[in-house]
């Protein structure tokens, strides 16, 4: 049967599991030794056209997530015309309600949504930015990385690079690792060795209890920090608020939220000036919706990850903050999307612009 180009039903769903080594790896601790865990996902239309998404799992689970898609997505898919792509959201989300709303199924269904966004974008002729009805911006990105595990001097070192970069902020981490007092003495550090003209952003990975937040924070203050980030567990709403009534810095969290309805407690009490919600936890349908929900709010949004994606997302809403940058899918491009003295401008390519190297996919696939 010979396709027919403008045929725009779904014919075939792909899914292949990925480890790769790290280029730069994250050192959450000393120790951390896994190994790049990547899920990729193409929905081919009748027609031909292919769209593409992607997660990157940071603590496994991608064989799940892939089973997952085959039997509670798959189904849903085949036969539908891939540019009802909010339509096919909304059904997925229905489908697996009963098992899902967070975890495994939202996973599955955010890596069809970049897909299928892909693909539409493809279809159009159009980079993502602009069938969303966006401009080319400048977009400021600030240096992740400062991990923990590289002890004081490590994540003071890696600073001063990307400052040399002309990043405009920089993220260091806190807690697990270290007791307050050092914490605290390693954000003096920082500031010492970037001075004023570089924001210093402090990452707490959910390490804290809200009490700790508040003492801990009152000593980051003196030392000129711009954001403390998610310094609670993400069901502690109540700690969130107290802690940003404490402070006179801005609390910031929601990547680990999954939808805008897991974030609904930041909306009815808009105490959180900046949101980062993540793209795998939603796909770029709910992160555009959770956008337009900050903005209404006077929230900004500030994106987990993904800078090669979020650029898109960031050109296209009216609320944008910062792009995180880090390196970790650089080396797997054909074209990689890199910033220039510490901002972003989005591609003009078609769909997102992003194509795994046909080497990098040769080399590191271990199933599909």
């Amino acid at each position: 049967m010979t396709a027919v180009p403008s045929d725009r039903r779904i014919a075939d769903l792909r899914v292949r599991r990925l480890l790769a080594p790290w280029v730069d790896p994250p050192r959450w601790s000393p120790s951390y030794d896994r190994m790049r865990e990547l899920l990729v996902v193409e929905v081919e239309t009748a027609g031909g056209a292919v769209g593409m998404g992607y997660l990157q799992l940071l603590a496994g689970g991608s064989a799940t997530v892939a089973a997952c898609l085959d039997e509670l997505v798959r189904p849903h898919l085949i036969g539908r015309d891939a540019t009802e792509v909010e339509a096919i959201w909304g059904d997925l989300w229905r489908a697996n309600y009963w098992v899902g709303r967070m975890g495994v199924t939202v996973f599955a269904q955010s890596a069809v949504d970049v897909a299928l966004w892909d693909l539409t974008a493809k279809l159009a002729g159009l980079p993502l930015f602009r069938l969303w009805g966006g401009a080319s911006r400048s977009l400021p990105a600030y240096g992740s990385g400062c991990w923990r595990g590289l002890g004081g001097d490590g994540m003071v070192a890696k600073a001063q690079a990307y400052a040399a970069r002309g990043f405009p902020a920089i993220k260091m981490q806190a807690g697990h690792l270290y007791d307050d007092r050092t914490d605290v003495e390693h954000v003096r550090r920082m500031r010492d060795a970037l001075g004023d003209g570089v924001e210093i952003l402090v990452d707490v990975n959910m390490g804290w209890s809200a009490d700790q937040a508040i003492a801990v924070g009152k000593r980051f203050q003196d030392h000129g920090v711009y954001w403390l980030e998610e310094p609670v567990v993400c069901e502690d709403f109540a700690g969130y608020l107290r802690i940003a009534d404490a402070l006179d810095l801005r609390v910031v969290g929601g990547e680990t939220h999954f939808t805008r309805f897991d974030l609904r407690p930041f909306f009815e009490h808009p105490k959180i000036p900046i949101l980062q919600p993540d793209v795998m936890r939603g796909g770029l349908t709910e992160l555009r919706r959770i956008a337009v929900l900050a903005d209404t709010w006077g929230m900004r949004i500030a994106p987990h990850l993904f800078p090669e994606l979020m650029v898109q997302v960031l050109a296209a809403v009216p609320n944008p903050h910062w792009v995180e940058y880090v390196d970790w899918m650089e080396d797997a491009w054909v074209n990689p999307v890199l910033p220039d003295q510490g901002r972003y401008v989005p591609p003009e390519r078609p769909g997102h612009g992003l194509a795994f190297k046909p080497e990098f996919l040769a080399d590191y696939t271990v199933s599909g």
